[in-house]
């Protein structure tokens, strides 16, 4: 059974960092192309950051310079590190696996909140 269980979401004001997690079991991480997507309600998934099996990485222009994707394939996890973060954003933060353009898993989603 494949899990991704994302973790390190929370409530933090602007200017503030977050490091988001997520562990995968039941695949072969190594192997895999690693996402992170978020959601904000009333707007579309979309890719904020990715990471390939080989190590390359791909941000979405809203975040660079101040989110950067890392993957440690002996501990199967992938990280967010979130820096100077929004109020935009703000959403729900999902862990995606992928392995061409057919097998995808996704996680249950983490809550990002940036309020003062």
């Amino acid at each position: 059974q494949v899990q991704l269980v994302e973790s390190g979401g929370g409530l933090v004001q602007p200017g503030g960092s977050l490091r988001l997690s997520c562990t995968a079991s039941g695949i072969l991480f190594s192997v895999y192309n690693m996402g992170w997507y978020r959601q904000a309600p009333g707007k579309k998934r979309e890719l904020v950051a990715s990471i390939s099996s080989g190590g390359i990485t791909n941000d979405a222009y809203s975040v660079k310079g101040r989110f950067t994707i890392s993957r440690d394939n002996a501990k199967n996890t992938v990280y967010l590190q979130m820096n100077n973060l929004k109020p935009e954003d703000a959403a729900v933060y999902f862990c995606n696996a992928a392995n061409g353009p057919v097998v995808s898993f996704w996680g249950q989603g983490t809550q990002v909140t940036v309020s003062s």
